[in-house]
């Protein structure tokens, strides 16, 4: 994972995620993304991917560290649609949208990371070893971005085999993303996931019809993590050459 030596500005834990990943259409994402950040393939495919999970113990600092407690977020379900791509020589994730049961988390996402963060209700239910997962956008537009999922854990957790797919998917450590033309990087760091095998019992989303991605009408590659603790660090301008 990539180093940085500027301190953390958060340290939430995620938990409870679920990485849902299909293969697309290479040109069809690249029209998506903006100059300065290249498609990264794996094999000469294109993936994008819907990760459902939730935020825990999100407390915003030093900033915010003395503000009431209802501007400390705390814990909250939360969503993304992504690809993969790369910026000069670092791999990183394209976010197309995030959506987030927390309004204030929201605003705040959108402006300090720059991030098309997006108001969602969101649930997450619990019944022995399924969990079942569903979303419906609030605001902004593109409207409407919902999904139904539901899915079981199966297997026994273990970290992903580096130069394998799942690696390629699911550990990254670094985000870009572009505001007023410019380009910003974000880091975070963990320890590499445990994950394991899912069994899909129901998935149904528009989230990517929403983002502008046609998603192939296949079952997707899912992976599931129980728990990581994490650090988040400040956004760094990207200077292009």
């Amino acid at each position: 994972m990539p180093s940085t030596a500027a301190p953390s500005v958060m340290t939430p834990s995620w938990h409870h995620l679920l990485f849902l990943h299909w293969p697309v259409e290479p040109d069809a994402v690249r029209a998506l993304l903006p100059s300065g950040v290249e498609l990264e393939l794996f094999g000469g495919q294109a993936y994008v991917s819907f990760v459902p999970f939730t935020m825990k113990e999100v407390r915003p600092h030093p900033l915010l560290r003395f503000a009431p407690g209802h501007y400390r977020f705390e814990n909250f379900h939360e969503a993304n649609v992504r690809t993969y791509v790369r910026c000069g020589e670092e791999s990183g994730v394209w976010f197309f949208s995030l959506d987030a049961a927390s309004a204030p988390a929201v605003c705040a996402a959108r402006a300090w990371f720059r991030l098309p963060y997006f108001y969602a209700d969101i649930r997450l239910r619990r019944q022995k070893s399924e969990i079942e997962y569903s979303l419906r956008r609030r605001w902004p537009a593109p409207l409407p971005a919902t999904c139904r999922i539901r899915y079981s854990p199966i297997g026994s957790p273990a970290p992903a085999k580096i130069g394998a797919l799942e690696h390629f998917l699911v550990e990254r450590y670094t985000l870009f993303s572009r505001s007023r033309g410019q380009l910003f990087r974000g880091r975070v760091q963990h320890e590499p996931y445990q994950i394991q095998p899912v069994e899909l019992h129901r998935c149904e989303e528009t989230c990517l019809a929403a983002a502008g991605i046609a998603r192939p009408d296949i079952s997707p590659i899912a992976h599931y993590a129980r728990r990581v603790q994490t650090q988040i660090f400040p956004l760094e301008r990207v200077e292009l050459s």
